[in-house]
């Protein structure tokens, strides 16, 4: 174990460096884009009919010949990646958005224009809040899939933990193999703790106990 860790740890170590970066910045940009238009579409419902079905077309979509794909576009740069795996991450949170804003009750809505709120105060201060549970849950969706996603940086010759299974597997090494996929699961793992404490943080309390159910 000692002599594996002496041969592989700088390059283990720097791999999981650029995977974690690699999910951070691609779960943050297809989180934002993904608020963004839930949030129109839930404003314009009509548009969902249309958009939604064509959105979805990216998630069927093998990630490698997407990758691919903007590989030709873009080339061998790190963008390539980041933009592949942000289309990517951005579904589960426009879908959970669209959902949960549209799943808000009339008279919680209602409430809150009796009280005098404008459209747009009602939206961050009622439609949102209420909304928050299932956005967040689309967001851990995202994270988990974005770290299995990321492996495919290593295609293009980007790095990531990646490098590593796809190694092994050209060379029928399972030990390489390993080195990849174990620390990938335990990154899935990390980042839907660290989002699942998030939700709990943004839920309103009145709702805590039936989404901890």
């Amino acid at each position: 174990m000692t002599a594996l860790f002496q041969t592989y740890g700088a390059m283990l170590a720097k791999a999981i460096g650029v995977h974690t970066v690699y999910v951070l910045v691609s779960v943050a940009c297809g989180f934002c884009l993904g608020l963004l238009l839930g949030i129109l579409l839930s404003r314009v419902p009509k548009w969902s009919g249309v958009i939604l079905p064509v959105l979805s077309i990216f998630q069927t979509i093998p990630g490698l010949v997407f990758i691919g794909v903007l590989f030709i576009l873009w080339g061998n740069t790190a963008s390539t990646v980041i933009v592949a795996l942000s289309v990517y991450a951005m579904f589960p949170v426009l879908k959970n958005t669209y959902t949960g804003i549209l799943g808000v009750e009339s008279k919680y809505i209602e409430a809150a224009r009796g009280c005098g709120m404008s459209p747009l105060q009602a939206l961050l201060r009622v439609e949102l809040p209420l909304a928050m549970p299932t956005i967040i849950a689309g967001l851990r969706m995202a994270a988990i899939y974005t770290v299995s996603w990321t492996v495919l940086a290593a295609m293009i010759g980007r790095g990531g933990l990646g490098t590593f299974v796809y190694q092994g597997v050209a060379s029928n090494n399972n030990t390489l193999i390993l080195l990849g996929a174990i620390p990938a699961a335990v990154l899935a793992i990390l980042f839907g703790a660290v989002i699942d404490r998030l939700q709990r943080k943004v839920t309103p309390r009145g709702l805590r106990k039936e989404v901890g159910k």
